[in-house]
């Protein structure tokens, strides 16, 4: 077979599989929601966009198995027991392929609903090989308040580089590496309900 004609079969193959995964994925999708991140405190100037998509949303069973290994291992008793979830989404920052969301979870507002997401955080090279102390920080998670009735008034935080600790009250304390960005621009591109 000519040389020119096996390339041409293959990227034709290639852009098949591609469609066809893709396909698959918006299928999939259960919502997709595009925030802006702004910076807050040192951070502030900085903006990204960010995208969070959820395929499913995460099982009760899900959350039990979440908050037994933080209460018997702690921040890293969390960190493993996300790594060993299947991913529920995944969230991008603009210019990235992302990273996905082993936690993903909606409950209802007065206002709307409420989305909670948290992850493993990619280390980045650097930060391991230096060993620096942001890799104490292993975790990342947002909240996103969405307003019903009124998109603007939608809201939201992430925390990019976080750790889950107890405070001396006993409630949940986040602790982090920065500062929280602050989400606005919130759309909610939910499907619509088939009548």
């Amino acid at each position: 077979m000519n040389p020119a004609h096996k390339l041409v079969g293959i990227s034709r193959c290639i852009l098949f599989v591609a469609t066809l995964t893709m396909a698959a994925l918006a299928v999939a999708q259960v919502e997709t929601i595009d925030a802006t991140a702004r910076g807050t405190s040192t951070q502030m100037g900085k903006i990204v966009n960010i995208k969070v998509i959820v395929r499913q949303y995460s099982t009760p069973e899900e959350r039990t198995t979440l908050i037994n290994a933080f209460k018997s291992g702690g921040n890293d008793g969390l960190v493993k027991a996300l790594q060993k979830m299947k991913s529920d989404g995944q969230i991008q920052v603009t210019g990235s392929v992302g990273q996905g969301l082993a936690y993903v979870s909606s409950m209802p507002t007065p206002t709307g609903r409420r989305v909670i997401f948290v992850t493993d955080r990619l280390l980045k090279y650097f930060e391991v090989a230096r060993q620096t102390r942001s890799t104490a920080y292993n975790l990342t998670a947002g909240m996103i308040e969405i307003n019903d009735s009124d998109a603007k008034k939608s809201t939201g935080v992430l925390y990019p580089a976080a750790q889950f600790g107890i405070d001396d009250q006993g409630q949940l304390s986040i602790n982090l590496f920065q500062n929280p960005w602050e989400l606005v621009n919130i759309i909610d591109w939910k499907p619509k309900k088939e009548q």
